[in-house]
């Protein structure tokens, strides 16, 4: 229960990664605020924190909309009086397998607006408030796609290298002021989304596994857990690290 008495944002909470670390925030004994487009999801998610015995709250966000993005940070402080923690998961994937030259333009700016300017946002919102708890922490979901180039998803690989970037400049502002920021680099984690994709392209399910050294896709659980661990005690000398989550994936 290291986490007890603190407050946590986690965006696009609803399902997936974010689904499992606002739960595991509650489990840890942290007031938890899941934010999220799909109200129903969300709801399921703070039901199942409450049959566990935590404390969380709904707010429907679209982080695309910066007075969201606010409000969202306003009704954290309303409904809990701190805040301490914010994970900023929210995300798209955009349109893969699409070369830049014929990349959609409009495709690009809802990823980079969602994944890259809402991070940045949220930041904003997100760090006067963790000044006044003290001694808080955010972590920013990037992705293994923000550590290393590829083809055909531009618009993702520019957001989530963005994504590195910001936590590293925010970091280094904020080093001595008691906020650590760091972000994770997931490879492919078995999400609804992911299991969605590889069920309709069972043939290409054994070269994704076999792209990862350790044999295996990633849980969403093992992503919460390192989130958890930037979030503790336990990583109180780390700031401005992007924490690749991979199976060992970058080793290639």
């Amino acid at each position: 229960m290291e986490f007890k008495g603190k407050v946590a944002i986690v965006t696009g909470g609803n399902s997936g990664i974010g689904r499992a670390t606002a739960m595991a925030f509650a489990r840890e004994g942290a007031s938890v605020m899941v934010s999220a487009r799909r109200e129903q999801e969300g709801q399921e998610v703070i039901d199942q924190i409450s049959k566990e015995g935590g404390k969380a709250q709904f707010i429907k966000t679209d982080v695309a909309e910066r007075d969201q993005i606010k409000a969202m940070v306003e009704s954290t402080l309303e409904t809990y009086g701190r805040l301490d923690f914010a994970f900023n998961n929210a995300g798209v994937e955009g349109t893969p397998f699409v070369s830049t030259a014929h990349y959609d333009e409009a495709t690009w700016d809802q990823v980079i607006s969602i994944n890259l300017t809402s991070v940045f946002l949220c930041m904003k919102y997100q760090i006067p408030h963790i000044l006044e708890s003290g001694d808080g922490a955010i972590v920013n979901m990037s992705s293994m796609a923000g550590l290393v180039g590829g083809p055909n998803g531009i618009a993702y690989f520019a957001s989530k290298h963005g994504v590195v970037g910001m936590t590293k400049a925010a970091a280094y502002e904020y080093a001595t002021q008691g906020i650590r920021i760091n972000a994770v680099c997931p490879a492919v984690v078995r999400t609804p989304m992911v299991d969605k994709y590889l069920k309709a392209n069972s043939e290409i399910e054994s070269q994704v596994i076999a792209a990862h050294p350790m044999g295996r896709l990633g849980t969403v659980d093992e992503v919460a857990e390192a989130v958890m661990w930037l979030c503790s005690k336990r990583s109180s000398y780390t700031t401005g690290q992007a924490l690749p989550i991979d199976g060992g994936r970058l080793i290639i």
